[in-house]
């Protein structure tokens, strides 16, 4: 699989005024609309010069249990082993009603067939570009065809990866309360989309970027000068506008420019965006007749590049540090175990970077009856939750549990829901009839178009005060 690829007009990140080719594309929807279909999308399938590329296999955890648990591979088989506890009713902290799954694969179907039948290709995948273009607008179209036509197609692409790392790593959840008034529209957003906003047009303000000649980049010199204060002025976070998390955000962007002084990945001026002039040169871009980025390349790069930005207090393994990965009770196989055994990986905000899976998804399975939290976790999550409603600014209607990142309840329900969603995604694919299809739904596409925003859907027809997902988490500003 190769995320990155030269020379594919259909997939290119291009100018509308110069109309030059990217060398990258990076996410295929261009045009799309938050809740409407997305013309600009014609399928994920690659065309058929680009080859498919074989995955590595992941470090062996017997010889280096923390290489393993920072793999991309990790996350999918550690959740399994979860899932298959689950399949069995015998997760932890939920009940699992078996019974409710195919009901649940039939709302995703219903709300993907009410917004894209038949035109199911023209679904795009689930990523950071559609919040960008909230309410219709084409916001980064918009800003490449802002940019001079001298700007070539590697600078625009670099300029975009400066964005997308910045606004992803700033995209920690927002809480119920904060709500963000674009500068240049005056419409307000709220949540992911507002985030997206929020960030795009502090990238165009210049915060970001220490040349004054070139508002549109990041660069280490200006993120090493962020502070709490800057950047509450540019998500207007206030008092009577509170975004969760705003300390955590503001040194994730401090901790992010002192990773960017790795010369080989980000170049000498410190861009993310360099990662690109690496990948493009690397032997495994190289290694096939159509240069390709994989996959694990680029992975590596995110995990390896961005390392030391997470929070040091995180799960360490072999005293290295993991990241957005945590004990899980259900995890232990039986005596004796190894430590990194009980260990469950999720890197979420990597995979934002690298893939984008939103975990709104969990709470679907929660409101469609699939989850269920057992009484003794209900009762501890509501008295936190009143516990937490005393303190200033934080919510204290519609009562739901509460509970803190690194919670038991919390690292089962993400890893219950990734396993969940592949399941969800052949049952989706069986009733929408493209099962054995040439074009069947990807999962970034069923997140997009189905559970990510059927579980918005519900979950504000089920709470329609807050509009937040039935359990929610006490976010740092680091894990969403």
């Amino acid at each position: 699989m190769g995320l990155f690829k030269r020379k594919d007009s259909r997939h290119s990140v291009q100018s509308d005024k110069d109309g030059d080719e990217s060398v990258v594309s990076v996410n295929s929807a261009r045009t799309s609309k938050t809740s409407l279909k997305s013309p600009g999308y014609k399928g994920g399938n690659h065309p058929a010069s680009i080859p498919e590329m074989p995955i590595a296999s992941p470090p062996d955890p017997a010889l280096d249990p923390a290489a393993y648990l920072r793999s991309i591979h990790a996350v999918r088989q550690r959740a399994n082993l979860v899932m298959t506890r689950a399949k069995g009713n015998r997760l932890q902290h939920f009940d699992v009603d078996m019974s409710k799954f195919k009901a649940t694969a039939s709302y995703i179907v219903s709300i993907i067939k009410r917004d894209y039948a038949p035109d199911y290709q023209d679904i795009p995948p689930h990523g950071r570009w559609q919040h960008f273009d909230v309410g219709g607008g084409p916001r980064i179209n918009q800003l490449l065809q802002s940019w001079p036509t001298s700007i070539d197609a590697q600078e625009r692409t670099r300029r975009l990866i400066d964005l997308f790392v910045v606004s992803v790593l700033l995209d920690a959840g927002s809480g119920n309360k904060w709500s963000y008034r674009s500068k240049e529209s005056g419409k307000v957003y709220s949540r992911s989309e507002g985030l997206a906003v929020a960030s795009l047009e502090m990238f165009k303000s210049g915060l970001f970027s220490s040349d004054p000649t070139e508002p549109c980049q990041v660069d280490g010199a200006a993120l090493k000068n962020i502070t709490v204060e800057k950047l509450a002025r540019g998500m207007q976070h206030s008092e009577q506008n509170q975004l969760a998390g705003i300390e955590g955000r503001a040194g994730l962007l401090v901790r992010l420019s002192e990773a960017l002084n790795n010369q080989e990945l980000f170049g000498v001026d410190a861009r993310p965006g360099n990662m690109l002039d690496y990948l493009l040169g690397h032997p495994s871009t190289l290694a096939s007749s159509v240069p390709i980025v994989p996959v694990t390349t680029l992975w590596s790069v995110l995990m390896d590049g961005l390392a030391s930005i997470w929070p040091p207090s995180r799960t360490q393994i072999d005293n290295v540090a993991i990241g957005d990965a945590w004990v899980c009770s259900v995890l232990p196989p039986s005596p004796p175990a190894a430590p990194w055994e009980s260990i469950m990986p999720f890197h979420k905000l990597t995979q934002w970077l690298c893939y984008s899976l939103m975990y709104r998804n969990g709470g679907l399975l929660i409101d469609m009856g699939l989850l269920t939290l057992k009484p003794h976790d209900l009762e501890r999550g509501i008295n936190a939750y009143r516990e937490n409603a005393q303190i200033k600014g934080q919510p204290n209607v519609e009562v739901v549990p509460l509970f803190s990142t690194d919670d038991d309840v919390i690292v089962e329900w993400r890893a219950v829901t990734v396993g969940f969603l592949d399941e969800l995604l052949d049952e989706v694919n069986n009733q929408l009839g493209l099962s054995g299809t040439e074009e069947p739904l990807s999962l970034a596409q069923m997140l997009e178009a189905g559970t990510w925003k059927g579980g918005r859907e519900i979950a504000e027809v089920s709470r329609p005060n807050t509009k937040e997902p039935p359990i929610m988490i006490r976010s740092d500003g680091t894990v969403f």
